[in-house]
């Protein structure tokens, strides 16, 4: 039995270590150099979305037929992310999996702003985001309301149950720890502060059930959802006719690969802040190494999804669909496809069979990264498909010039 917490910590102890990297106010070099990267980017992002704004949508490529799907791809890359919070609290907690303990607080954080940053691409893609409410059913005199046969509906009312059962999640779950940064705040203003948000939170007996009681509700809520977000997600492409997109194992194919990123942001996350704050004690070699063998069976999971669809593309004597693949393995954007399957599947499934790989933080890291920019392929790779028409001109060169054995000419013999 691997001990969740090293150099025998007791609750004093690890509640000083977590309350100084709240409340001492210095940061080591490394969060610095992160932090100064990150709100580089921000504002990068916020005079880009300004221009948006002031040119128009038309200045994203919304107008060509496949970089109009750019949005989608960050939008299901972002909510994929999102996941991983919400499994490690919730189904871990009611699994009780005690490891969870050293992981769920930062993992939570990450799906709120994940769901956010998931959140801004459709907004933007709306290109006048400031008409959102139309997509809520609301009461108007006009009487336009939303069409609820469109999945780009179920989204909404998906991803906003998800943000708002994960945002309570979090702050229920935050309660104990808010109260512990009350009693160790060094100022009066930290300890009005930590004391609004902690509810008055005293630790006694009937305010422990009361928790557990709420805490195991939310986790019993939480945990369909981690199913049915990805679910409807994936339901913008497989409702659709497109090949490649109209299958029905794009449901438990988009949640595999949504805990799959999911638990690679937690662990990317996780191994810069163990290393500067020196956690080690708290954040264990165990801890990484059991993350890391979740990632590699739901790494599996995925590797299989794209075995089935090449499979069945082949075996459904769909010309359209195979055709499809073909384009999408070898055709222009075939580079894309080929990384892909570097990043997220020869790379990370290779290099997670190794127990070092798996306790050591850069290697760990590297996998992690990998598996995150390959999991952006894949959307990449979705959308893409959409380079080559479903028109029969357009698929000429796949389709044979004569059909039966009786002579019968193709309907394609003579198309211009």
């Amino acid at each position: 039995m691997h001990p969740l917490v090293q150099n025998k910590h007791d609750l004093v102890s690890v509640g000083d270590a977590i309350g100084n990297v709240v409340l001492d106010g210095k940061h080591p070099r490394g969060w610095w150099i992160g932090f100064l990267a990150g709100f580089a980017m921000l504002q990068v992002l916020a005079i880009s979305v300004a221009w948006l704004f002031y040119m128009g949508v038309g200045i994203w490529g919304i107008n060509v037929p496949t970089a109009w799907g750019f949005a989608i791809i960050n939008f299901v890359w972002w909510i994929g992310i999102g996941h991983a919070g919400t499994l490690i609290s919730a189904i871990l907690l009611l699994l009780h999996q005690k490891w969870r303990t050293s992981i769920n607080r930062f993992s939570e954080a990450m799906t709120i702003f994940a769901v956010m940053c998931a959140g801004v691409f459709p907004l933007i893609h709306m290109g006048r985001p400031w008409f959102f409410y139309w997509l809520y059913p609301f009461p108007n005199i006009a009487g336009m309301y939303p069409q609820f046969r469109s999945p780009l509906t179920w989204d909404v009312f998906a991803v906003t149950t998800y943000f708002t059962i994960s945002l309570v999640f979090w702050y229920i779950g935050l309660i104990p720890d808010l109260a512990a940064l009350r009693d160790q705040a060094r100022n009066k203003w930290q300890r009005i502060g930590y004391g609004l948000l902690s509810l008055g939170w005293r630790g006694s007996a009937i305010h422990w059930r009361r928790y557990e009681k709420v805490y195991l509700l939310l986790g019993g809520l939480s945990t369909p959802l981690v199913l049915s977000v990805h679910t409807v997600v994936s339901f913008d492409f497989a409702v659709s006719i497109v090949p490649l997109w109209h299958a029905t194992i794009f449901p438990p194919f988009f949640v595999a690969g949504a805990i799959y990123s999911g638990f690679a942001m937690v662990v990317a996350l996780a191994i810069p802040i163990r290393h500067w704050y020196k956690l080690e004690d708290l954040f264990t070699d165990h801890h990484m190494d059991i993350m890391a063998k979740v990632m590699l069976a739901t790494g599996f999971l995925v590797t299989y999804g794209y075995f089935s669809e090449i499979w069945m593309a082949w075996y459904g004597h769909s010309l359209y669909e195979w055709g499809t693949t073909i384009e999408r393995v070898f055709g222009p954007y075939g580079w894309s496809y080929w990384a892909l399957i570097f990043f997220n599947c020869a790379f990370p499934l290779v290099a997670l069979w190794s127990r070092k790989v798996r306790r050591s933080e850069f290697w760990l890291e590297m996998v992690c990264i990998s598996v995150l920019i390959g999991m952006w392929f894949e959307r990449y790779v979705i959308v893409i498909t959409l380079t080559r028409d479903q028109v029969p001109t357009e698929m000429r060169e796949l389709l044979p010039k004569k059909q039966g054995g009786g002579g019968g000419h193709s309907i394609m013999e003579n198309a211009p």
